[in-house]
């Protein structure tokens, strides 16, 4: 059996824009255009890249909470994005998501102990008498004490709110996680414990993270593989010590020549120039090659197949061997 629990196949997400007094669409954001990976069970693959690149919408889309314009998200083999009613709703319950701002994903009137419960309830996982002690027990489990469940999410700081939010999606005992930008709205002293938090739960339920961010230094810390993302495609795929100490796209390259590091060893910062081209409008040719230092003409014209590089596919015409 084949240790893939998430296959994305040449997933879409396109928004319409519409004009006039009868909203006829006249073109499209195409803010996720042809995305593929697979996540094999247990593993974190982290997707990486500017903001505005598509990286939150395809974690989004595969969840089903927008809707995919094409493609395919296969779990266990089954097309998640095919289903309906009770079938998509036992799936729901296997595929969670930890939200970038803690404070604005959680009902501030509700009580900790009911934002936990909801999923709970939802799901009839438990009877009404036992989801007051499971709730204290999953906010023992993320490093709080079950007292708090009687008060409100103001009452409790950024860090403490994202444990929350990771108690909220374990309420239901899933198996996938997306944690999109889950530790970039907190100071950087508790990012830390929030990503140790995440290691740990994950090597003892088991789970699968697909970790959205664009922090290279928490891609390098939390991943096991990494997927580069660019104007809504992915164009590197590898391993995170691969990526890291010999990455093959050029883009890659200059986002982690672009990040600051405490290392006096580390390669020269150098700001990637230009600006990312519209979504509605990408260009001819590689999506990168308005900003690539190694800009070839064919670049500018030929669509960018991917080449197998050593067994990670890259979306660069340097690696054409024909």
């Amino acid at each position: 059996m084949s240790d893939t629990l998430i296959e994305v196949k040449n997933l879409q997400t396109w928004f319409p824009i519409r004009k006039g007094i009868l909203q006829k669409t006249v073109n499209h954001v195409k803010a996720v255009d042809g995305v593929s990976f697979s996540i094999n069970r247990g593993e974190t693959l982290s997707l990486v890249g500017e903001s505005g690149c598509g990286k939150t919408t395809a974690g989004k889309t595969l969840l089903k909470l927008i809707q995919a314009t094409g493609g395919e998200v296969l779990y266990e083999g089954k097309d998640v994005l095919k289903m309906e009613g009770q079938e998509l709703n036992k799936y729901r319950r296997k595929m969670q998501i930890i939200f970038q701002d803690p404070a604005n994903s959680m009902n501030p009137r509700m009580l900790v102990r009911d934002i936990i419960a909801e999923g709970i309830r939802s799901f009839g996982i438990l009877p009404e008498s036992a989801i007051e002690n499971r709730v204290g027990e999953l906010l023992e489990k993320v490093g709080l004490a079950a007292e708090v469940m009687m008060r409100y999410p103001h009452e409790f700081s950024g860090g403490q709110r994202q444990r929350i939010c990771i108690a909220r999606a374990l309420a239901v005992e899933p198996d996938f996680i997306v944690c999109d930008e889950a530790t970039s709205a907190l100071d950087v002293s508790v990012q830390a414990s929030i990503l140790n938090l995440l290691k740990d739960l994950q090597k003892e339920l088991g789970l699968t993270y697909l970790f959205i961010t664009h922090d290279l230094s928490v891609v390098e810390y939390l991943s096991d593989r990494v997927a580069v993302m660019y104007l809504g495609q992915i164009v590197d795929e590898a391993d995170s010590e691969t990526l890291f100490s010999k990455p093959n796209h050029p883009y890659t390259q200059a986002l982690l020549n672009s990040a600051p590091s405490l290392d006096p060893d580390h390669r020269e910062l150098v700001a990637l120039g230009g600006d990312v081209p519209s979504p509605i409008n990408p260009p001819d040719g590689c999506r990168f090659h308005g900003r690539c230092p190694q800009v070839m003409e064919r670049c500018k014209t030929e669509p960018t197949p991917l080449y197998d590089v050593k067994g990670n596919p890259c979306r660069c015409f340097l690696f054409d061997k024909a």
